[in-house]
This record gives structure tokens, sequence and C-alpha cells, in this order.
């Protein structure tokens, strides 16, 4: 009886480790510095790769990661390439159709990135071109608030295709999240003589509710595990240790 006690212990602590020793997949655009890019290993860097380590740390579950290319995130989801989407994803209405997203992980606003002295309203880039990430918030806006107002609007599958052409002149100005354009482009030797102008721009309408974590719609255990490894994080001091790795303000947001 004693032996037998001691087998079925066993056995339940085996079962309860291999549920949290499991290991959640995690799909990323690797063309989107500071938030991910190309290491010189061949490996992906940046602040949603640090994210996804520090949360599988939390749920104290193996975490992989798998590069793909912007536009085809959603659907790569979908055919089950990965468990989530961990890649600036912002929380829209009309993502939330196809997958279903945690809390937010942070929240930054967007900007126009032009000429130093170039003036931004509704008819600013009339008759000119303004590029985008294809698929993504800023495309939709650009295309309401310029593209009606007789801007073309061009997109781009990587920001940084967008940033040469800006440089080259081939474009006029590129709409990106203002943390992608400071640290990819306005930091860098291609970016002098190029500014924000214009106000920055956050309507939740077309950009959210801030980027969150897009799971196969349905899959609440998932999610509600996320969140609560979210929460962790910000918690223990693991969230801010991430971001002070990239950034000098609040990337979290209000």
């Amino acid at each position: 009886m004693k032996k037998a006690f001691i087998l079925a212990s066993l056995a339940l602590s085996s079962i309860a480790f291999s549920a949290q020793a499991d290991t959640v997949r995690f799909g990323i655009d690797g063309n989107y510095p500071p938030f991910a890019k190309q290491g010189a290993d061949g490996k992906l860097q940046g602040f949603d790769v640090d994210i996804a380590y520090a949360l599988c740390t939390a749920m104290k579950a193996t975490c992989e990661i798998v590069p793909q290319d912007w536009d085809g995130l959603i659907p790569a989801l979908n055919a089950n390439k990965f468990d989530a989407i961990l890649s600036s994803m912002s929380i829209t209405d009309e993502r939330k159709k196809a997958v279903d997203f945690t809390n937010k992980y942070y929240n930054t606003p967007s900007r126009i990135i032009a000429k130093a002295g170039t003036a931004v309203d509704q008819n600013a880039f009339k008759g000119k071109k303004v590029g985008v990430l294809r698929a993504s918030t800023q495309e939709k806006f650009a295309k309401d608030f310029w593209g009606k107002n007789g801007a073309t609007v061009v997109s781009y599958g990587k920001a940084p295709e967008g940033f040469l052409d800006l440089k080259s002149g081939r474009i006029d100005g590129m709409f990106v999240d203002s943390v992608v354009g400071e640290t990819d482009f306005l930091k860098s030797a291609q970016g002098k003589g190029f500014a924000f102008v214009g106000p920055e721009y956050s309507e939740s309408k077309y950009f959210g509710y801030g980027a969150g974590i897009a799971v196969k719609k349905g899959n609440n255990a998932l999610r509600e595990r996320l969140n609560q490894a979210i929460a962790q994080i910000r918690k223990d001091g693991s969230y801010k240790k991430v971001q002070d790795k990239y950034f000098n303000f609040n990337v979290y947001g209000n």
C-alpha cells in the first residue's frame, strides 16, 4: 500500500511538472527594431523577444521564438505555426474578429517622419507619397486621413524599406510607431535632416488600445495565462528591467 501511494504521488508530481514545463511558441516579425531584429548570431533580439522570455519565466515554460513576416502573422497563428503573436500588434476591433488578445503590454503613439519643418495636416501630402507598414494600423489611418485628401499611400513589407525610400526622396513621409521611427531612423545617420512632424496620433478607432499578445480565437486558457504573466512581470520588476534596456521612458503607457 505504501509503495502504491509513493508511485501515485510520483505520477501526480510528474503530471504537475509537465503542465508547467511546456513550450510556448511566439511568432515575431524580426523587421521592427528596437522591438525585434535579427542579431549577429541569426537569432531574433529586441524588446518583444525579451518580453517573451520574461513571460515564459513567469509561466515556468520553455520559450520558442518563431520568425514570421508581419503580414503573415495572423494566418500563421491560425495555421498553428505558433501559439501566440508577440510582435507589437495593436489591439483593434478589426483584428479582434480574427484573433483574441491579452491585455496590453505596451502603448506608444504613431508619428509622421518627414523633412524637418514640414507642416502636417489632412492636406499636407496632397499629390505626394506617404509610406506605411503593410497591414498596420498606420496604413488604415493614412488611407483615411491623407489618402482621401489626394495623397498616395505606399505600403511596405518591412519598415526599413520605407526608411530607405524616405531618405532617397521616393516618398515624402513615413508614418510609423514613434519608437520605431526614432530608434531605427531618426537616431541613425540616414535620419539627418528629418524629424517627427505634426502631432502624435493615437485614436483608438484606428490604433486600438495598445499592443497586445494575440492568440487563436477561443484559446482562453493561454490568453488568461499570459495575462497573469504580464501582471506578474509588471509587479516583480522583470518588465521594468526589459524596458530600461531599450527605452528611457515608460513604454507601458497610462
